[in-house]
């Protein structure tokens, strides 16, 4: 798909690897709008980058709706979903001294990182599928953001990796789905990555947690998983598939 002059959406957009791949995509001649639960975050990065910052709660189907209608009037419908809204609530499932994990850290994962990928990709591609077919093979394109967690995952992240294993479990069917109005579906899987969330979730600098990626041997750059959303857009046999993005990272 050609990049320049399309209308992109990213969920997450304000920071991170949502912000990464704007950067890029920003670069490349692409009409980006940044959805965020963070509008003023995001109001910031999209003026760093020359991009729309849009409020939206991807977990809301009216506030999804109305996002989409947003930006459809700013820079023309959508044909390129990033799904990089996350949220990671770290913690083991029963702990001697804490007794279980609270029940809402489940809810509150799925709540966006499931609800939220699966409500912009069934919105998103409804309104793809009424544009007009685009010279060539294809109409759209949707990436969405697992984890390793999803595939691996280490301790204390039971429940996350769980809605990251549903976001994995809905790329073929999707794309299955969506194969005959001409949109594809991958997923990104990335390992650990230099961004505030991981941060966060870390209680650290990401560089300091990268004793077991075979190499390269630090966390990765929003930048890179940027160029790797990219280059799937642009690459119509990448249908169906997760892939990882972690430098041989398999957690222990």
């Amino acid at each position: 798909m050609d990049i320049k002059g399309t209308s992109v959406v990213i969920t997450g957009g304000a920071s991170g690897l949502g912000a990464g791949a704007a950067r890029l995509f920003v670069e490349q001649g692409a009409k980006v709008a940044l959805f965020d639960r963070n509008l003023e975050l995001a109001q910031q990065t999209a003026s760093e980058l020359a991009c729309l910052a849009v409020a939206c709660d991807v977990a809301d189907e009216a506030s999804v709706l109305k996002a989409l209608k947003q930006v459809t009037e700013s820079n023309g419908a959508p044909r390129i979903f990033i799904n990089c809204a996350g949220i990671d609530i770290a913690g083991r499932i029963a702990t001697r001294g804490g007794g279980p994990q609270p029940l809402d850290a489940l809810g509150k994962q799925i709540a966006v990182n499931l609800t939220g990928t699966f409500n912009v990709c069934r919105l998103g591609a409804d309104l793809v599928r009424q544009l007009d077919r685009l010279d060539g093979e294809e109409q759209g394109v949707i990436v969405n953001v697992a984890s390793v967690a999803g595939l691996d995952g280490p301790r204390g992240q039971t429940a996350y990796a769980a809605t990251k294993a549903a976001v994995i479990g809905m790329t073929l069917p999707m794309a299955r789905d969506l194969a005959g109005y001409g949109v594809r579906v991958v997923t990104i899987a990335p390992g650990v990555f230099n961004t505030p969330l991981a941060a966060e979730v870390l209680r650290g600098d990401p560089e300091t947690m990268t004793e077991s990626v075979p190499f390269p041997k630090r966390a990765g750059q929003p930048a890179e998983f940027g160029k790797l959303a990219l280059h799937i857009c642009q690459n119509p046999m990448l249908n169906g598939e997760v892939i990882r993005l972690d430098g041989g990272l398999r957690a222990t």
